[in-house]
């Protein structure tokens, strides 16, 4: 329904000239069909639908008289315009009919009469728009509405112009001191009730007007405003979602005027006005959050008196209302929370660290926020929080279980450096201050920690070996889950990660073997893999942990009957542990499996588990189950490997020794051992029997040479084996050259060696060797005394097999080879 409301000034002839002068509200309603549109862009057709509401309003004595139907509402003229308009509307009622025709004719009429005289009004309630007289939304008031206040005092508050409402401001203030002198506490309560209904108007001006009014009674009330804090407060509490930043300003100038007064008092509003500020510290007008800021930092004042004074204010309100917004994403809001929280903490009489685990995870988040004020302001505040938490007794300790697993979170979390630093700052220092009872979380504890290792500027590593040292063998600790997580991280991506992991895995295996032995299914093949690791740390680490666990006496966990190694190799094999058995299989399997393994770091395993097992016990071992391989190819390969570490490292020194003695059974058992695997490389058992210094069957062997395949390798090994003999290491062998029961079988060896070599640098050098040998006295004897201690005739039997069958082999190899290429023309 289209509305229209005129506003006219009348001279009637009906009234008294001594009255003054009044208003006419005409309502023009169904003028036209059409909605939502000005009758000036109409022509004024179907003026018989209108209905007339004419109110005569005295100013001064509200005198009405009621020709129509009475509306008194707020006043606006938006389609009388100008007197052209004025006059197109008369000529459409030329000739009126009805009543209400008649009674909007004599209207227009009255307006054309104003227009001729130039009529200003004097109330200051009407503005001029053209050449009519208007209102301006501001509602036309008396005295009587504005009681105890005058209409000329509120026009004077709501005016535009911001010294005009100061005036009326003091003029309000003491009036308002006048009122509470002379007891009038009715009439002060309608003024407050003006004031109120000022803050509620549609004008911007009025409602500034009412704020300034109620900022200026509290000022006047002084010490008696605790008995009008709501009606002080709550009106402007509404003016700050108005949508104009200019109230939403005053709004904050007037509130905190009315805090200073009122301090304590204002807290029984707390709720809301901590909402309010809440969202005002986001406003998007920055004077607005600059006054924001000014009363946030006064209402603080009053909290922190109250908190020292006495304990009438309940600090767990406080916490609810941080709580609920303490996962804000907006910078500002953020801000405005972690402010609140540090004035708290900075209250020494008040305890808030109970409700540090309903708190802590928004904080942490609050640690990547955007801008860096927000990220410096809660590490601030996580800071204050820890140190009263250090600082406070253990009965009034927050429950530091609760904020364990908010920090596991954030210390794994991909956030920001400042967000997992932190973290674990707390984690860290949760141990100190809990030490063993916090063990029961310890896989919760290296999920933190384990993978941040690598990164110096943070307490992983402290924090790891902290806990480490708090492992003992009484320690209650959930052993699944610590593997579970140890096994996770066993093959991260940091160095330092690996290492610390094979590290705990050690730890548990000194302080609870029985216990880490249960789970070697799961941890042993996981050891096993990480000897390829391209980190010798790693790699050495892996090796001594294994070593540890293959000297164990706990075997309950390993069943050699999985191997499928028949009952004369486990034979052999025993007096060693199963475990070192398991390793030394899955061991040659990854050989197997992966050659470069093999090439690069076979040596350095095989030295190493030598250095950490003996190594008598991993060559009995390699021999034994490298002869129950099928793959001579393998087998040949790893003894060429086995062969040449025995002849050159250092560590085996021990070992050669025994081998030269043969002083014990378990000597000789070794020796066969090796012998029987070292058939499959020809030229490595001339060396074992060099080595050993069983010259005689070395040159019984020497005389079957010539039915072993010469081939590039076979020339390579010889080679080493020249390199060899003129090592510091085999030296007593050149020494055995002057020898006289040595003499004649070594220097058919070495020619026997010397023949089959092509003429290069070791054909040379061996060569020079046997012509330095000087001519000596053989000495004849039946037997030698080696030949008691060691049965060569099933050994030379043994060998010749082999080389049977690598002949039969290799015979097999060119027929298959001969047999493709004839398929293939």
């Amino acid at each position: 329904m289209s509305r229209i409301n005129a506003i006219s000034l009348l001279r009637d002839l009906e009234f008294p000239r001594s009255a003054s002068p009044f208003c006419c509200v005409v309502t023009l309603s169904e003028v036209i069909k059409e909605k939502d549109r000005p009758p000036s862009q109409f022509p004024f057709l179907h003026i018989s639908d209108a209905r007339v509401d004419i109110v005569w309003r005295n100013i001064n004595n509200v005198r009405i008289n009621r020709l129509g139907i009475l509306d008194s509402t707020q006043l606006t003229l938006y389609s009388i315009k100008s007197m052209d308009e004025i006059k197109w509307m008369s000529k459409q009622l030329k000739n009126p009919k009805t009543a209400e025709e008649i009674s909007v004719k004599r209207i227009l009429a009255s307006a054309t009469l104003f227009l001729e005289f130039k009529f200003t009004h004097q109330t200051g309630c009407l503005g001029r728009i053209g050449d009519i007289v208007v209102d301006k939304t501001v509602p036309k008031m008396v005295d009587a509405q504005c009681a105890p206040l005058t209409a000329t005092l509120v026009r004077t508050l709501t005016d535009k112009l911001y010294e005009r409402r100061k005036a009326a401001a003091l003029d309000i203030e003491k009036q308002v001191r006048d009122l509470l002198q002379a007891n009038h506490f009715q009439q002060l309560e309608k003024l407050l009730a003006v004031l109120r209904g000022l803050t509620t108007a549609q004008n911007a001006h009025t409602r500034k007007g009412g704020l300034i009014g109620l900022a200026a009674a509290a000022i006047a009330l002084g010490k008696n405003t605790a008995d009008y804090t709501s009606q002080l407060i709550e009106p402007v509490l509404t003016c700050f979602s108005d949508p104009d930043p200019r109230v939403r300003y005053y709004a904050c100038e007037s509130l905190y005027n009315i805090v200073k007064i009122c301090r304590s008092s204002a807290l029984s509003h707390f709720d809301a006005l901590f909402d309010t500020l809440w969202r005002l510290s986001a406003d998007t007008d920055l004077n607005v959050r600059s006054g924001a800021e000014l009363l946030d930092r006064l209402l603080k004042v009053p909290v922190a008196d109250i908190v020292l004074a006495t304990n009438s204010f309940e600090i767990s309100t406080l916490m609810s209302l941080v709580r609920d917004r303490i996962y804000s994403q907006n910078s500002s809001n953020r801000r405005f929370v972690v402010s609140w929280l540090s004035a708290l903490l900075t209250a020494p009489e008040l305890s808030i660290s109970t409700y540090l685990p309903e708190v802590l995870d928004g904080l942490f988040q609050m640690l990547d926020d955007s801008q860096p004020g927000v990220r410096d302001a809660t590490e601030t505040v996580l800071g204050q929080f820890l140190e009263r938490m250090h600082e406070q007794k253990d009965g009034d300790k927050a429950e530091l279980n609760d904020m364990i697993n908010v920090l596991i979170v954030h210390a794994c979390a991909e956030g920001s450096p400042l967000t997992r630093m932190t973290a674990l700052i707390w984690l860290d220092r949760f141990l100190k201050m809990r030490s063993v009872g916090l063990l029961q979380y310890l896989s919760s504890f290296l999920t933190a920690v384990l993978p941040c290792l690598n990164d110096s500027q943070l307490k992983a590593k402290e924090i790891n070996m902290h806990l480490m040292d708090l492992l003992s063998e009484n320690a209650d600790i959930e052993y699944d889950a610590v593997i579970k997580v140890l096994l996770k991280h066993i093959k991260h991506e940091f160095r330092d990660t690996r290492i610390a992991v094979l590290n705990w895995i050690s730890r548990l295996h000194i302080t609870a073997p029985a216990k880490l032995f249960s789970y070697m299914d799961r941890v042993f093949p996981l050891l096993l893999s990480l000897l390829s690791d391209t980190c010798d740390d790693v790699l050495l680490l892996d090796l001594q942990l294994l070593s540890d666990i293959c000297e164990g006496k706990n075997t309950s966990g390993v069943e050699l009957q999985e191997l499928n190694l028949g009952e004369d190799t486990l034979k052999q094999l025993s007096g060693i542990s199963p475990y070192l058995v398991k390793f030394t299989s899955s061991l040659l399997t990854m050989f197997r499996s992966d050659t470069a393994l093999l090439n690069d770091r076979g040596v350095l395993i095989v030295r190493q588990l030598c250095m950490l097992l003996g190594s008598g016990s991993i060559y009995r071992c390699l021999s034994v189950l490298l002869l129950k391989d099928n793959d001579t190819e393998f087998v040949s390969q790893m003894v060429a490997l086995l062969n040449g570490i025995l002849l050159t490292s250092s560590e085996l020194f021990e070992l050669r020794k025994q081998l030269r003695t043969l002083e014990s059974e378990a000597c000789i058992n070794l020796f066969e051992s090796l012998y029987r695997t070292w058939a499959f490389q020809p030229i490595a058992l001339l060396g074992l029997c060099v080595l050993s210094q069983n010259y005689e069957h070395a040159s019984v062997l020497a005389r079957h040479l010539w039915k072993v395949d010469i081939t590039v390798d076979v020339l390579i090994e010889i080679d080493r084996l020249v390199q060899l003999i003129e090592s510091p290491i085999l030296s007593y062998v050149r020494l055995d050259l002057l020898d006289a029961k040595h003499q004649r079988p070594l220097t058919t060896v070495l020619s026997a060696l010397l023949m089959i070599l092509p003429q290069t640098d070791a054909f040379n050098t061996l060569h020079k060797r046997i012509q330095c040998i000087p001519p000596v006295v053989h000495e004849e004897k039946k037997h030698n005394k080696l030949d008691t201690k060691v049965d060569f005739k099933p050994l030379l039997q043994h060998f010749l097999r082999i080389l049977e069958q690598q002949q039969e082999a290799l015979g097999k190899k060119h027929r298959q080879m001969l047999t493709s290429t004839e398929q293939w023309r």
